[in-house]
């Protein structure tokens, strides 16, 4: 498995470590429970990283020398990959034995198993994880990856050997914007560890938690990055506190973010939501938890009434499913991978982004009727179970994996990669990485 920037050892929470880290380290344990061997292949970021890090049975993380060993924005590490490439044909050319397959995760990842397949013909089989021409659409001048990120993937479409699709909607991107193939798209979705979220009683959950038991609980958990939308659940309080009769006292929980104890001088994100919330009125009803390990989520998960997920696109989006898995109901927004894991109006609800009158429509609604969302959070949770275990995700790409490997395979036309510009990065200070729960 390749994954430039998505290390499955980071912690969750960060700018840069979010979905990604977590598909990747779930794929490995999962692959290694059906008797292959993984090796997951990622930029060294830290000067005190082993060049190798054991992780369980069977898994290893390699730490690549591409770059300075710091931390880098994944947006300005594409002149990095022709050295990280070189590194991996070196090694993959050099290993006995030898590999079956590459997993490519993102379009760095990606151009990097491109060259590896050009020299070694190894097969290549690639998820996205967000595509270059939805985020542009979508984010318009904030969007800072360079102008190659369209060629690497037009590249990657029409040579990788298998492309997976994280829903519906990825896949119509991919054949309307890039001209890729259908049949050569699998539609694979992301999951949840089932030991690791499962619905605890709501009473347990808010005593273990400290929350008060009269108070209807939002929950929005993720990274702190615009595009995930949380100044509209923000506004969206404010709305529910401020507009709609309420009997029941309205807590919105933020969890996220690069400290467990908050300190808004040190979180740009943080200082503005929580400013943002003072100017509406509701800094009262608005409480920033911090970054929490994956091992107590399922206590917020499960002590909220709802959860909401608001972002202006999502390819996929994990917390959604795995707040279902919880039995809580969900609402978010009706675009990307979320319309495909949350129904309207049977395992919670959908609302325009950017909507919050909607979304406060929506608060109001799961607030005064606890029978309603408990009805939504219990069948959330069937399907959750149902449809997007990490287990099941596994079964999914072992068959593409079987599938490339047959020997008959005819090799795809090899389409030239484009240039990368070199660029010069200033090292920043070495953050320790912590041990994912999910791969120990």
């Amino acid at each position: 498995m390749i994954s430039e920037h998505a290390s499955p050892l980071a912690a969750i929470g960060g700018v840069d470590a979010g979905g990604q880290n977590i598909y990747v380290a779930n794929v490995a344990k999962q692959l290694v429970s059906r008797g292959y061997r993984v090796d997951v292949f990622t930029r060294r970021d830290n000067t005190s990283l082993p060049d190798i890090v054991p992780v369980g049975h069977n898994i290893r993380v390699i730490h690549v020398p591409a770059g300075p060993p710091c931390e880098v924005p994944k947006e300005q590490l594409l002149p990095f990959m022709p050295a990280f490439a070189e590194f991996m044909v070196r090694h993959c050319a050099q290993a006995s034995p030898g590999y079956d397959v590459m997993h490519a995760n993102f379009f760095m990842s990606g151009q990097v198993g491109l060259r590896v397949r050009q020299v070694l013909d190894i097969p290549l089989v690639v998820t996205f994880h967000a595509l270059g021409h939805v985020r542009r659409r979508c984010q318009g001048a904030s969007d800072t990856f360079p102008d190659e990120r369209i060629d690497i993937e037009n590249a990657l479409v029409q040579t990788a050997d298998a492309i997976i699709a994280e829903c519906p909607q990825d896949e119509a991107d991919l054949v309307t914007l890039y001209g890729a193939d259908p049949r050569r798209i699998e539609i694979v979705p992301c999951g949840f560890d089932a030991q690791e979220f499962h619905p605890v009683p709501r009473a347990a959950a808010r005593a273990a938690l400290g929350w008060r038991d009269d108070e209807f609980s939002i929950l929005q958990l993720g990274r702190l990055v615009p595009r995930k939308g949380i100044d509209n659940v923000i506004r969206a309080v404010s709305l529910l506190v401020h507009e709609v009769a309420c009997g029941r006292r309205v807590k919105l929980y933020i969890v996220g973010g690069p400290d467990y104890e908050v300190n808004l001088e040190r979180c740009e994100a943080l200082a503005s939501l929580a400013a943002l919330a003072d100017e509406l009125g509701v800094a009262d009803h608005v409480n920033f938890v911090g970054r929490r390990d994956r091992g107590a989520l399922r206590y917020f998960y499960s002590a909220a009434d709802v959860f909401v997920t608001t972002p202006w696109y999502e390819p996929f989006g994990i917390t959604p499913v795995e707040a279902m898995a919880c039995a809580t109901p969900v609402i978010g927004s009706d675009v990307g991978g979320i319309r495909t894991t949350v129904v309207d109006a049977q395992t919670g609800f959908l609302v325009p982004p950017k909507a919050p009158d909607a979304l406060a429509g929506r608060l109001a609604q799961l607030r005064d009727n606890r029978c309603l969302a408990h009805r939504l959070g219990l069948a959330g949770a069937q399907r959750a179970n149902r449809h997007f275990t990490w287990s099941g995700v596994a079964d999914q790409l072992c068959a593409v994996y079987a599938r490339v490997l047959n020997p008959q395979r005819s090799p795809a036309n090899i389409v030239p990669l484009p240039a990368v510009r070199t660029m010069a990065v200033r090292p920043a200070a070495p953050v320790s990485p912590v041990l994912k729960e999910s791969v120990r």
